[in-house]
């Protein structure tokens, strides 16, 4: 079971669902061929269980303060939390993206889970594409992102997804970048108003988003200036001596130059395709530690680790390219 994808309780473990083209960091998933509402995203994505707090015991003595989170389908333990933790069900999870973004407004793209279903996770596209040089578009999209296991709290964020690559563009802007964090404590309803002051920031971050990358399409980049910055990105401050040691970064450096001029899209002329061809080798080209193993690996970096920050930093370079910042 190397996909380590949730399990349902008939065994299958492909506990994830996708709309349009299929996500390229596992080739797993169930396909479904219209947008689905949120209620046909839990169903489909097989993600209507529900999870219980039970006592912790050692013998016959009860553990103080700390509980094991549950699925009540199948019985398989999620987590151990503290007595504050309060369960955000799925079911209340995807009712509370729809209030968010408005019923009906948003269409379900991807859903699933990591594991055992302690992790979910739900992409939803926002209307009104961005549209930049040589038609090339991207989406506007929001992810919603939950626990059972106490690692998390709830998460809503933004993250533009260039369509000719399927590749995710990180822009560090401030709270808009950063989304909504809900901590499984006291009532999730309660804290709605508050998420949707942070996402009405969306609006102006996706105009201000819009307007950068049009600067980036029109600022012309030459291979040196090209090469430079992507030594900036891949090597930061290491010393000479240590560059000319690793090998790996050497490999990715080249990777990287070929995506600018070769890669989906990109022709190797303008600041734009420098900044796509850093985030297509972070989300499909990278090596990542354990992938084989455990593909959906890709995906939790692309989204929350390594590879995330890198994309942080190659957007932050290319608007230097742009004089931007």
């Amino acid at each position: 079971m190397g996909h380590r994808l949730n399990i349902g309780k008939d065994g299958r473990a492909n506990m994830m669902y996708y709309s349009g083209e299929g996500p390229v960091w596992h080739g797993l998933g169930t396909p479904v061929d219209h947008p689905a509402t949120a209620k046909e995203a839990i169903e489909v994505a097989r993600l209507n269980y529900t999870v219980e707090k039970r006592p912790m015991y050692v013998g016959s003595e009860q553990v103080p303060e700390k509980s094991a989170t549950l699925r009540t389908d199948n019985g398989a333990i999620l987590g151990v939390v503290g007595d504050r933790y309060q369960i955000v069900q799925n079911t209340e999870a995807f009712d509370f993206f729809d209030t968010l973004v408005g019923e009906g407004q948003a269409i379900y793209t991807a859903a699933g889970a990591i594991n055992k279903g302690e992790l979910i996770w739900v992409m939803a596209k926002l209307p009104k594409q961005l549209t930049l040089a040589r038609e090339d578009i991207v989406e506007k999209n929001l992810v919603l992102v939950n626990s059972h296991d106490g690692s998390h709290a709830l998460k809503v964020y933004f993250t533009p997804v260039r369509v000719i690559c399927w590749n995710t563009l990180s822009a560090s802007f401030k709270d808009a970048r950063d989304g909504v964090y809900i901590r499984h404590s006291g009532n999730i309803k309660n804290k709605v108003e508050e998420a949707r002051r942070v996402l009405g920031i969306s609006i102006k971050w996706y105009t201000e988003f819009e307007e950068l990358c049009k600067q980036l399409v029109s600022t012309p980049i030459t291979e040196a200036k090209a090469e430079e910055y992507y030594d900036k990105l891949i090597y930061g401050n290491t010393p000479e001596e240590k560059k000319e040691e690793s090998a790996i970064l050497k490999n990715r450096m080249q990777d990287m130059m070929h995506l600018f001029k070769h890669g989906k899209g990109n022709r190797g002329e303008t600041a734009w395709d420098w900044l796509n061809g850093s985030t297509e080798y972070y989300d499909h080209g990278r090596q990542i530690k354990g992938e084989t193993a455990d593909p959906t690996n890709r995906l939790k970096s692309i989204w929350f680790g390594a590879a995330a920050k890198a994309k942080e930093r190659a957007f932050s370079l290319a608007l230097q390219v742009a004089g931007v910042n």
